[in-house]
């Protein structure tokens, strides 16, 4: 059935990636399809550049794929089986070029319970499902 299944995770909101995680490796492991996980980093705005260190985009790439890795590390499955990526940017943008980048036929995004603010502003897995090169799972919590 699915090859291969992305699951863009935010860091700060395991709570919401933690059941799309769960479902994509109830479905990986029923159907033997390899899993990749992408964050995406927001893009930090010109008017911020002076008061960053000049490392500072690269001191935290690298502690978001530690954080990447400790996500992984952390799965019931097998190992081998599962990349990371890190990207930077506008999340759905990078989600859906990470899908296709990946060949993926299957995205699997947790999301909130829809409110008003996500109602006339849109989300993330809005614009994901409107967009999707491939099928994709909305796992609400």
């Amino acid at each position: 059935m699915f090859k291969s299944i992305l699951v863009p995770v935010d860091l700060a909101e395991m709570d919401v990636v933690k059941p799309a995680l769960d479902k994509a490796i109830a479905l990986a492991s029923m159907t033997g399809a390899s899993l990749h996980l992408v964050y995406v980093r927001s893009i930090l705005p010109v008017t911020f550049m002076e008061y960053v260190p000049p490392s500072f985009d690269e001191e935290q790439q690298t502690e978001c794929e530690k954080k990447m890795a400790d996500v992984v590390a952390g799965l019931a499955f097998d190992k081998s089986k599962v990349t990371s990526a890190v990207r930077m940017g506008a999340v759905y943008n990078e989600v859906l070029s990470e899908a296709e980048e990946k060949s993926c036929d299957l995205i699997v995004v947790g999301s909130h319970h829809p409110s008003m603010s996500t109602y006339l502003l849109g989300s993330n897995a809005a614009t994901i499902v409107r967009h999707a090169p491939c099928s994709v799972l909305v796992v609400r919590i």
